[in-house]
């Protein structure tokens, strides 16, 4: 059962003050996205990618084409606010920078707190507390480490676990990681796949990773789309599309990939 759909879906930008000129972003692609499975879409920057992200997160609007999550159009068939708090829940992000997360003047588990607003159900303030320290040891952290904390007294991989652990108290659906790895040091780069790799394993989410990285795309994703210049030129298995490419600009992806790649399980 497909719990994303994408149709037809293009984003036109208009820019410029006295000679406006439009740039299409992304260009009529479509795909879907099973319960469960991971997907990759990957491509350099200004490929479209993020532009993708947004849309599919409601943070900007498509020009044309349409997004189905869990059977609903999210742009016609999400009317009320209750609705859209499903929608939040239901479908979240983690973001390239950790840093970027977290408002440097209040401690770091706020954006813990702030989930909470998303629940239907309601909880006493020691109730909710149990279920953050909880998400916190689920994703390798000591509450007693964390607890209390502001962004500066923290690394950044302990920040992106932190947002692995909002993901946790809500149990998304479907999660879009954009370059979740990117501004993190490499010792915490696996560490961080897995626990996105645990949330599919546990919870039953589906996960797109947004990357640049064709090799980390080959060894965590079920199914690989290769984007460029807002379209999607390739889409299959990652033995069918690294091993055996058809688009020019894929076989210049795979030629980038390094040679002594390790499996995750290996980092």
């Amino acid at each position: 059962m497909s719990r994303l759909v994408v149709k037809n879906l293009s984003k036109v930008f208009s820019i410029g003050f006295l000679a406006r000129r439009n740039v299409e972003a992304v260009k009529n692609i479509s795909f879907e996205v099973k319960e469960k499975e991971i997907i990759s879409l990957v491509g350099e920057s200004g490929s479209g990618k993020s532009t993708t992200a947004k849309m599919l997160l409601r943070l900007i609007h498509p020009t044309s084409g349409k997004i189905v999550f869990e059977g609903k159009d999210i742009w016609n068939d999400i009317k009320t606010n209750q609705e859209l708090k499903e929608f939040r829940r239901s479908l979240h992000a983690v973001f390239q920078d950790p840093f970027a997360s977290f408002n440097p003047f209040y401690p770091v588990e706020r954006t813990m707190w702030q989930a909470f607003r998303l629940m239907d159900k309601e909880y006493s303030k020691n109730e909710a507390l149990e279920l953050i320290k909880d998400s916190l040891v689920k994703v390798g952290l000591d509450p007693k480490d964390i607890l209390g904390k502001y962004p500066h007294q923290i690394s950044g991989g302990q920040k992106q676990r932190i947002m692995i652990a909002r993901c946790w108290l809500l149990k998304p659906k479907f999660i879009i990681a954009d370059e979740p790895t990117s501004m993190i040091d490499a010792s915490s780069r696996g560490g961080i796949i897995k626990l996105l790799l645990k949330l599919r394993e546990e919870q039953g989410t589906s996960i797109m990773f947004i990357t640049h990285d064709l090799g980390l795309a080959y060894y965590v994703s079920d199914r690989i789309l290769v984007m460029k210049e807002g379209r999607i030129v390739e889409d299959g298995n990652p033995d069918d599309v690294v091993l055996n490419p058809q688009h020019e600009y894929t076989k210049i992806l795979v030629g980038s990939i390094p040679k002594l790649y390790r499996k995750l399980e290996d980092i």
